[in-house]
């Protein structure tokens, strides 16, 4: 008799709680929709569904490695960010909501005429996408390192249909910019900010899995603010505005770095949980 969809997600949530996953029900909905190729919705409205030999095993296999709390956007592939259905994959970091604050902040504040944005530690390409989507005249140029995260961007770049206005540039930080000659509207980035000695009490899904290079600040979590917040002084136009999320506890430090760095003006921006995350820092 063949097992359905009901049941096995039913056994899936238990498996997952008692593996401490607190989100055990959506993620077993969004593995098994994974595993059937639909959406979530039609996996809530129709637990019936018998499932084939193929769909179960493919289903039983990313529930026993969520279980060992291997990331779930690795496993189905995909994260919403912003509205947008993005790829990722092992190498890159998973894109955040509380990053969704720092998107929403630039669009704000920019508008969507022809402005120039530079996206400095890509990643995913997330934020870049979610801006060029959104500021439809907007040229965005992101900055990337690592290799993997430069291919998972392109991707994105591709699938979101933005490769005409997101131009990748490999490389370190704002060095990639220094040749262009260009002055920029907002120089934005979500850049590495957890101290290095906080790195082994993070959830297991981010400190085994995910990049730690995209993690690890430094010892006080700001070794790139004190790169980037003064280099990107000469690549602002003259009402342009540099653009960081920040961790919690940081916005103090991070606002010394700014004024020690010839900047007049600091906003605090606190994400949906009262958390201040985002600093908008002008001259």
């Amino acid at each position: 008799m063949r097992r359905r969809v009901g049941e096995e997600i039913a056994d899936a949530v238990i498996r997952l709680r008692d593996a401490g996953v607190e989100s055990n029900l959506l993620d077993s909905q969004l593995m098994m929709a994974r595993a059937l190729e639909c959406s979530r919705l039609s996996v809530i409205t129709h637990p019936e569904i018998e499932l084939t030999d193929e769909q179960l095993n493919a289903f039983r296999s990313m529930l026993e490695r969520r279980i060992q709390r291997y990331p779930l956007a690795y496993l189905i592939g995909r994260r919403e960010f912003y509205g947008l259905d993005l790829i990722v994959r092992e190498g890159v970091l998973v894109p955040r909501p509380e990053t969704e604050v720092l998107v929403e902040e630039c669009i704000k504040r920019l508008g969507r005429g022809p402005r120039v944005v530079a996206d400095i530690g890509l990643g995913s390409g997330a934020i870049a996408v979610a801006l060029a989507v959104n500021m439809p005249e907007a040229k965005i140029y992101g900055t990337e390192v690592s290799a993997e995260a430069l291919e998972v961007a392109r991707e994105n770049v591709a699938r979101h249909h933005v490769a005409d206005r997101v131009c990748i540039l490999p490389g370190n930080l704002l060095e990639p910019l220094m040749d262009l000659g260009a002055r920029f509207d907002a120089v934005v980035s979500n850049p590495p900010y957890i101290p290095t000695g906080d790195i082994l009490s993070l959830e297991p899904e981010v400190r085994v899995y995910e990049p730690l290079k995209a993690l690890d600040g430094g010892a006080d979590g700001l070794d790139i603010y004190r790169v980037l917040i003064p280099g990107a002084v000469d690549c602002l136009g003259d009402e342009g505005f540099v653009a960081v999320e920040i961790g919690i506890g940081q916005a103090d430090s991070v606002i010394q770095i700014a004024r020690g760095s010839g900047y007049a003006h600091v906003e605090v921006i606190r994400d949906l949980a009262g958390i201040e995350r985002v600093l908008i820092i002008s001259r």
